[in-house]
């Protein structure tokens, strides 16, 4: 079954990176810090938390504002993060040589995150 976005075109913006090497259960964590708050808050939380995954993660953030300036010309000021989700990706298996000839198996878990951004500008009028 496919799941349609539905998602007011006019004021939303997103970006989704995927299969990033990090579990999910990390990525959330970090992730429920940040939804609802406004882009330069986010950025500032994000710059600040001593976790692996806020790189990515902002680097995310900076796509979502890049494409809600240069797509729908909206101001960098006026965004909020409306929507802010982690999703479970594959897990990467490897073979880690052991002692006598044997392979013991490494799981590396990924995730996708996706964050969608909203005008309050827009959405005013």
């Amino acid at each position: 079954m496919i799941n349609k976005r539905r998602t007011n075109h006019y004021t939303e913006v997103y970006a989704i990176a995927q299969y990033i090497s990090m579990s999910a259960h990390k990525a959330r964590r970090v992730i429920d810090q940040i939804r609802g708050r406004s882009y330069a808050e986010t950025l500032i939380i994000l710059e600040l938390m001593p976790y692996r995954v806020c790189y990515p993660i902002v680097k995310l953030v900076y796509s979502a504002a890049a494409n809600a300036n240069h797509n729908m010309g909206f101001n960098e000021a006026s965004l909020i993060i409306s929507k802010a989700e982690v999703n479970g990706g594959k897990n990467v298996k490897k073979l880690k040589p052991r002692a006598r000839g044997r392979g013991y198996p490494i799981k590396r878990p990924t995730c996708h995150i996706t964050i969608v951004l909203k005008d309050l500008d827009v959405e005013e009028n």
